[in-house]
């Protein structure tokens, strides 16, 4: 059997009821079935999602379904199908979002004509009915630029603000090098310290245009409707970021973006924090209060002028508790 041409890294918990649509997407994504791997991680669900995974793997020339018994997290669960790939192309789909007919071959196409390291794309986002083109924040298409170079600048939206593992597509030789992988354990944010890494160490990529890839908004299972304990590791992935970046041969460079990313995603957070219960509330001011504090003053100054009034008053009491003036 020759190797497919794209490895799908499926994870899923309890998404039976969209799951099936997001399965029958990647039927229609090449003539022959025998092009797509598809690696599905059942990571703990309590319903069907797993027996509509194994159902469809019939479907497709390489399948592999694997069954978490506890939920271990999206982060480990895609780390699981990394491992798995036997693509020169492998791409992210979460179990409630779907993908329009050859997306994925356009992808695979396009990325072996551009030779780079990984491509993003557009998505478009769906909201009790309505569909919402979101575009990845970069000013040139179709071709090939420098990650590191999409960075910045500090205070607007950037590549590194576009954190979708889903929105692109990316050559094996990512895993090769290490760049892959998500850090282990967070149940969510754990987009942002890998796009992060991403766009510092990996060579080429480029934002091209293809059939559009779907996203559930306000899905009650989702990771970003949810205001649980899961949410408190927004803090532990902002200080990876910064670890990351401190780390980086020109830290000095992109100190400012991090910092102007942390400050945005801490009052993001402050706010969804308001309808949390009282003692989680109190554990996500913590945790961003501490990530705050180790931020270098001049840096924080700056990036506040570039602030709108409501952020700052969102920021001003937790930046006094960090022992800072907002």
């Amino acid at each position: 059997m020759r190797t497919p041409l794209v490895t799908v890294i499926l994870p899923a918990k309890d998404a039976g009821e969209y799951i099936g649509t997001t399965l029958e997407t990647l039927t229609r994504q090449f003539d022959d079935p025998a092009s797509l791997q598809l690696v599905a991680i059942d990571d703990g669900s309590r319903d069907d999602t797993g027996a509509i995974m194994q159902r469809y793997a019939e479907r497709f020339g390489r399948a592999d379904v694997i069954r978490n018994p506890r939920p271990r997290g999206l982060a480990s669960a895609r780390n699981q199908g990394l491992a798995l790939v036997e693509a020169e192309a492998f791409c992210f789909l979460d179990g409630d979002d779907w993908m329009q007919p050859r997306r994925l071959e356009v992808l695979a196409s396009r990325l072996t004509d551009l030779d780079c390291d990984f491509l993003r794309t557009d998505h478009v986002t769906v909201a009790d009915g309505r569909r919402t083109l979101v575009r990845a924040p970069h000013p040139w298409r179709e071709q090939v630029s420098s990650p590191r170079e999409a960075i910045l600048p500090e205070n607007e939206s950037t590549m590194v603000d576009y954190p979708y593992a889903w929105a692109g597509i990316f050559h094996r030789r990512i895993i090769d090098r290490g760049l892959a992988a998500f850090p282990s354990g967070l149940f969510t944010a754990e987009d942002r310290p890998w796009i992060w890494r991403l766009h510092l160490d990996a060579e080429s990529f480029a934002v091209v245009d293809a059939p559009a890839l779907l996203y559930r908004r306000g899905v009650a299972t989702s990771l970003t409707q949810v205001r649980d304990r899961r949410q408190l590791d927004f803090a532990t992935a902002m200080n990876q970021v910064l670890d990351i970046v401190e780390g980086d041969r020109e830290a000095e460079r992109f100190r400012a973006k991090a910092v102007w990313t942390a400050l945005a995603l801490s009052s993001h957070h402050l706010v969804r924090a308001r309808r949390m219960r009282p003692r989680l509330r109190a554990e996500m001011r913590a945790g961003i209060r501490d990530m705050l504090g180790r931020l270098p003053d001049a840096t924080v100054d700056g990036v506040l002028g570039c602030f709108d009034g409501p952020r700052r008053r969102v920021l001003a009491r937790i930046l006094r508790e960090a022992g800072r003036a907002a």
